[in-house]
């Protein structure tokens, strides 16, 4: 197979997955593309660990199919306002098995099913389905789960209104160590502004936005990092 014919072939798998992430993005109710700027922001984050090709191609598509297993379940819960109830909570836990499923059906590869599987694993191993944690969860997961988090703050739902960059990015480094990892919540940070990083939010204030200090916050981060390993070990 020719390098144009793969090419080819990607470019039609990542249509087919675009109409599909739209359809989950209507089923959620979300105001603004949100699988479509998952994946930009996750393949940016990609580009800064060198991530290969076929790696950020799987990555990708793990961005807009992460939620299929959401519309497979079709849960009114999903879309309403409010809180979710503890039954709510441990239902929705399945939607990462279900969407890897309907990746694969859809015709992912197995990194980009396996991807959707992960998304929702936490650094510290609270996450689900498999409680994977640390370098068990695939850098690409990881950074699904931190690209999945801004995008998603920064957009509103029918339960809150849209957060700021600014309160995003404070979110990410409140739960950095916890959640996510904290070299993908650096390398987020460390981007250069593009359009799907801006935010729908907006300040009810004039507020002036001081530039973090991504020294400081690298250094903190991997204080964080050195003493869950000592914990680990």
């Amino acid at each position: 197979m020719t390098i144009a014919t793969i090419e080819t072939e990607q470019l039609t798998t990542v249509e087919a997955f675009k109409d599909l992430g739209a359809g989950t993005d209507a089923f959620e109710r979300y105001p603004n593309p949100h699988a479509k700027r998952i994946a930009a922001i996750a393949d940016q984050i990609a580009k800064s660990f060198q991530l290969g090709a076929r790696d950020r191609f799987s990555l990708r598509i793990a961005a807009l199919a992460h939620d299929l297993g959401e519309v497979v379940m079709d849960r009114d819960y999903i879309r309403r306002a409010g809180t979710l109830g503890e039954d709510e909570r441990i239902d929705l836990t399945r939607h990462p098995l279900l969407g890897e499923r309907e990746a694969a059906r859809a015709g992912a590869d197995r990194g980009a099913q396996l991807l959707v599987r992960w998304h929702h694993e936490w650094w510290n191993g609270n996450g689900y389905p498999d409680g994977l944690r640390f370098e068990q969860i695939p850098l690409g997961a990881r950074i699904l789960r931190v690209a999945d988090t801004y995008a998603s703050l920064t957009d509103a739902r029918p339960f809150r209104k849209a957060y700021t960059e600014r309160q995003a990015r404070e979110h990410l480094l409140e739960w950095t160590g916890l959640e996510f990892d904290p070299r993908v919540v650096r390398a987020l940070l460390s981007l250069e502004p593009f359009k799907e990083l801006k935010g729908y939010g907006r300040e009810e204030e004039v507020v002036v936005e001081v530039a973090p200090d991504l020294g400081a916050i690298a250094d903190e981060l991997m204080v964080r990092v050195q003493r869950l390993s000592e914990i680990a070990n």
